[in-house]
């Protein structure tokens, strides 16, 4: 009886790269202080996106996919983010949920476009860089 065993392909490209720096202690701990550190600060930055305008979530997935590819700390942090993400998605696709996304979206674009045509009415559709009297202001701060 002939048992096949598979033979491991010689890594190429970043595998070999990668290989190099591990038989090298300092540059192997050099290579997991500069992913750490690209990692984080992409994650943090996802997390600051959490609060102010922009894709939190994929920030915070993209550092920890970074982190991920040296720790194994990151992978099961990485799973459990896909996870939430996955669940998010779902909750989005919901068609309740959409509709009333649909009307939230709609009836603020209605109130952000009613108070830019209160705006022009106010000062008579003059760009605010083009008012020379500015005396209104000063009396209704008094």
């Amino acid at each position: 009886m002939v048992v096949k065993t598979e033979e491991k392909a010689a890594p190429r490209g970043y595998g070999r790269f990668r290989d190099t720096m591990r038989r090298n202690a300092l540059l192997n701990t050099a290579w997991r202080i500069g992913v750490f550190t690209v990692g984080v600060t992409i994650a943090l930055g996802g997390l600051v996106m959490m609060i102010t305008p922009g894709p939190g979530m994929l920030g915070i997935i993209l550092g920890l996919a970074i982190l991920a590819t040296e720790f194994a700390w990151a992978r099961r942090a990485l799973t459990h983010a896909k996870a939430a993400a996955e669940r998010a998605k779902e909750r989005a696709l919901d068609p309740k949920r959409r509709r009333r996304n649909a009307v939230l979206g709609v009836t603020g674009g209605l109130i952000v476009g009613a108070a830019v045509v209160g705006y022009l009415a106010a000062y008579d559709f003059v760009l605010p860089w083009q008012i020379e009297d500015v005396s209104f202001w000063n009396e209704a701060r008094r």
